[in-house]
């Protein structure tokens, strides 16, 4: 399948055309998509990873996390929550360690044995190499009871701050006091796209995403209210078993929107595989994939492209565009 280039910064695949013509409705994720995160959760994910490793262990190394190995976990189709992440980057330090091997080097290794099921198959793959990591995987025992391990309850002080934290858990944070690493988001939508989606798709426009209600809403502040809430899904506060790439939460969303054919806007593989999986349900969905947040972007095109999204953009604010090209 060859997709074709139609404008700067927008890919599209030729065969889709006629389907994309009859979008009446629009999903977005929200992070990498509606803001940019690589402030707030990337460095909420590096933060948790220092505090633990030199709190937690007797390994004092700090600095070993990067926003690449991040994405290469994401990359992966089963890492849509940070503190997955978090939790996969964590075992592999202290396996590394007790392995006696660099881990620049022995983390190339289990990201490539990562895959859709997530932290399981990371768990699965150091088991194969017989490396016991059963001390730390007690001490943070996570994911266990939801809002009840540590290493939950860690990274949600650093990324919500002491004020959002008691609004969410209705208790004090243990570890942190002052403001949260959410304050560094940075909004990507603004009041001119959302008029030109408007005119495009009316009330049709709603969120899942893998935040948290009240995480989206304190980022997006006035914008929020220009989705349909209703319809919206908001994944942190769903059993984890709804998590992406689980299609439920969309076909939920587009079904309660009255959608015939949507778009959903992501820039993670759990994105791309959960709007596939909407559509083979019968759920008639387009994939559009954000490359330019991405620290690699051309790298994060490639994997879009490796993977015959419908749509590709650099950015949000070239859908319209995208939408006007190929209806012209």
């Amino acid at each position: 399948m060859t997709l074709k280039e139609i404008g700067e910064g927008i890919i599209i695949d030729p065969t889709k055309i006629e389907k994309i013509k009859k979008l009446d409705s629009i999903v977005f994720d929200c992070d990498g998509v509606l803001i940019d995160v690589s402030n707030s959760y990337d460095l909420a994910i590096k933060k948790t990873v220092d505090f633990i490793i030199n709190e937690m262990t007797q390994i004092n190394e700090s600095g070993l996390v990067t926003t690449k190995l991040i994405e290469g976990f994401k990359a992966s189709g089963g890492f849509n929550d940070e503190i997955d992440v978090t939790y996969a980057l964590i075992l592999a330090i202290v396996a590394a360690k007790k392995r006696n091997e660099s881990f620049s080097k022995f983390i190339i290794k289990v990201i490539e044995n990562a895959d859709q099921t997530g932290i399981n198959s990371v768990e699965k793959y150091l088991n194969t190499l017989n490396v016991d990591v059963s001390d730390i995987r007690e001490k943070l025992a996570y994911p266990g009871k939801k809002f009840q391990n540590p290493l939950s309850s860690i990274f949600d002080e650093m990324f919500y701050g002491s004020e959002l934290y008691m609004q969410l858990y209705k208790k004090k944070p243990q570890f942190f006091d002052g403001l949260g690493l959410i304050e560094n988001d940075i909004v990507l939508l603004n009041q001119d796209l959302v008029r030109k989606l408007h005119d495009k798709f009316d009330k049709k426009i709603a969120i899942v995403t893998g935040r948290g209600n009240l995480s989206a809403k304190h980022s997006l502040k006035d914008l929020f209210n220009e989705f349909d809430l209703n319809n919206s899904k908001f994944l942190e506060d769903e059993p984890r078993e709804m998590a992406k790439p689980n299609p439920q939460s969309l076909i939920s969303t587009i079904k309660g929107m009255n959608g015939n054919n949507s778009l959903y806007v992501g820039d993670s593989m759990e994105d791309y595989i959960m709007a596939r999986k909407a559509d083979e349900s019968g759920i008639s969905t387009i994939f559009c994939g954000v490359y330019g947040t991405s620290k690699d972007p051309e790298a994060k095109k490639s994997l879009f492209e490796n993977n015959n999204a419908d749509i590709i953009v650099k950015s949000i604010d070239l859908i319209p565009k995208t939408l006007n090209l190929v209806e012209a």
